[in-house]
């Protein structure tokens, strides 16, 4: 136990420590860790052996996604919007479900074999893009600035849209041999949606209130409040899994209001949970590369990793350069913004939603899946550098 709480913590401290370097190399943090993983992994060194099963993996990837869900929606500025010419709108109500078609149509014509409710699950499970794995992108100063929130607002969102998707295509691939499958499953749908919508909702009121109280009587003190916002995150997961309802969709509305409510003060209040959100996705990565990454040696399917090839380019850029049609953007930086949706911590945890569903093709879903965040992780990661500041010297 010792010895792989060392091998974790060694390698947070030495990114922590190097991560200004490395971040302006053809190389992020995701990459790292995921081959830092695979070095020291029971498939490498054999430095780290963790007993986790499935379940383990599956509740570290919900926490990690639970505290990302809340703390994008937080960050989120209303205005953002609307701002530079609605572009965060069109990606997310013309460019999102279009990319949901395009993922459909990609996998009738590569897994004929596979169901339409499990084709459209495929699609949503590797359509939210990750924020992480952009943040050489989104934070580099020689990206334009319109370039740059776009990518950023559409990352922060589209996983939290995409979450009740998902969970209505599972409660219709469940309930779809019963007798009422569709109202059944809107059913289902309705409870998750709702549970967590309201409890996300109600924590977020309280915890404003209680934050507010003690600020007017001066009964807070900085060090503890930073802890409050991540708190609030797991606490909304928690509840509403509780209930029965969905975690993430607490979450992510418990962040949406408390932007509303704290506005310009949310951004300090932020800080520990983005810190937390960011060591947690790290660790992740880890885990991930030392127990899933090995097991694509095992896919030997053409067919999946042309697919995840799909997933991360056509199925991806052609939806984003219609949503943008129109607009005054130069076509390299449409490209740009097409290609930079990599497929990362969301797409990880919602193919571990699967596991136990009763799929006919579960296991090609988590093996396209685990195709498409490796190749994401790599391709995204090396070209981020060279074609940002190829896009910097344009006129």
């Amino acid at each position: 136990m010792y010895q792989n709480l060392a091998v974790l913590a060694a390698l947070l401290v030495l990114y922590a420590s190097l991560a200004g370097a490395l971040e302006s190399k053809p190389v992020n943090g995701p990459l790292l860790f995921l081959m830092a993983g695979l070095l020291v992994g029971p498939s490498g060194l054999g430095l780290l052996n963790l007993a986790l099963d499935r379940h383990d993996l599956r509740l570290l990837a919900e926490l990690t996604l639970a505290i990302v869900l809340f703390t994008d929606a937080a960050k989120l500025d209303p205005g953002q919007l609307r701002h530079h010419r609605g572009l965060p709108l069109r990606l997310l109500l013309i460019g999102l479900p279009l990319t949901l078609i395009a993922g459909c149509l990609a996998a009738w014509l590569l897994f004929p074999q596979m169901p339409w409710l499990e084709m459209a699950l495929l699609s949503t499970i590797l359509a939210p893009t990750d924020a992480a794995l952009g943040k050489a992108v989104v934070s580099n100063p020689e990206v334009p600035c319109e370039v740059r929130e776009c990518l950023n607002v559409e990352s922060g969102l589209n996983d939290g849209i995409c979450v009740p998707i998902l969970l209505l295509l599972l409660a219709l691939t469940v309930e779809l041999h019963s007798t009422l499958p569709f109202a059944l499953a809107g059913y289902f749908f309705l409870e998750e949606l709702g549970i967590g919508a309201l409890a996300g909702a109600v924590l977020a009121l309280l915890v404003g209130v209680l934050l507010r109280f003690s600020q007017r009587h001066c009964l807070q003190i900085d060090a503890w409040q930073q802890l409050v916002m991540p708190a609030l995150a797991l606490l909304s997961f928690a509840s509403a899994q509780a209930m029965g309802g969905s975690g993430f969709i607490a979450a992510f509305c418990a962040g949406l209001l408390t932007s509303f409510l704290f506005r310009q003060e949310t951004r300090p209040l932020l800080e520990t949970g983005e810190s937390c959100s960011e060591a947690l996705s790290l660790l992740t990565w880890v885990v991930f590369g030392a127990y899933v990454a090995p097991k694509a040696s095992q896919i030997l399917s053409p067919s999946v990793w042309f697919y995840a090839l799909l997933s991360l380019s056509l199925v991806r850029m052609l939806p984003v350069w219609v949503s943008l049609a129109g607009t005054t953007l130069a076509a390299e930086s449409r490209l740009f913004i097409g290609w930079f949706g990599p497929r990362g911590l969301a797409s990880i945890v919602f193919a571990t939603l699967i596991l136990d569903s009763p799929l006919q093709e579960r296991g090609t879903i988590i093996a396209t899946s685990i195709a498409c965040v490796l190749l994401s992780v790599i391709l995204h990661g090396v070209s981020a550098g060279s074609w940002s500041a190829r896009l910097g010297r344009l006129p």
